[in-house]
């Protein structure tokens, strides 16, 4: 129940809210009203960040975030999961969920495009039907990000959500660094067997 009532949550806080908002506005024109409506729903997430950024009890689960983001960047550099070495990697990642939903809003605009300003009730179910695709799209594009970290135009286009990052990540302690080295572990060892090294890399979302 409490995870059918968290969904339900951020549907309406960052999909149905935005859209309705959007709807009380005279904006006749398709187009300025779905980009309306964007930019009403990223300032309504950026907010919620930085809101729950203030929250003392929210720092560990961020210290988690930060240390779950260095063991991949570890990883990937190809370092030993240690956490004295992990510690000096970047807390940031290319493929960081708040990265995702960033994008996740970024790419609604453009899909929602194509329908211009519906009636209300369309407006809603076009909000919610489309949101897998969406996610979809959104989705790929991280993993092309990821694998093309060298390209400045490509991480000229995730900038913004790399500097989100900042407000949902803390740097960790050392026994936090040991939790995620760990969870990392047994990641790679579901993925590809016992040899975590192997030269069939293992692609991790962050």
């Amino acid at each position: 129940f409490a995870f059918l009532l968290a969904i339900g949550f951020a549907i309406s806080l960052f999909k149905v809210g935005p859209a309705l908002l959007a709807d009380l506005l005279p904006i006749s024109n398709g187009f300025w009203f779905v980009l309306v409506e964007g930019c009403i729903r990223v300032t309504v997430f950026v907010l919620y960040l930085v809101l729950i950024s203030l929250l003392p009890d929210l720092r560990r689960v961020f210290q988690y975030h930060a240390a779950e983001h260095k063991a991949i960047n570890a990883f990937e550099a190809g370092e030993e999961l240690e956490p004295q070495i992990v510690q000096r990697f970047s807390l940031i990642h290319p493929r960081c969920g708040t990265a995702f939903l960033l994008w996740v809003m970024v790419i609604a605009i453009f899909v929602f495009a194509f329908f211009g300003r519906p009636a209300w009730y369309w407006l809603i179910v076009t909000r919610i039907l489309l949101l897998p695709v969406i996610a979809g799209i959104a989705y790929e594009l991280i993993r092309f990000a990821g694998k093309h970290t060298g390209n400045r135009v490509v991480m000229g286009l995730l900038a913004p959500g790399l500097w989100l990052q900042r407000l949902t990540t803390r740097e960790p302690t050392l026994d936090q660094l040991e939790v995620s080295i760990r969870a990392l572990r047994e990641v790679l060892a579901l993925e590809q067997g016992e040899d975590a090294r192997s030269e069939a890399r293992v692609e991790v979302m962050a």
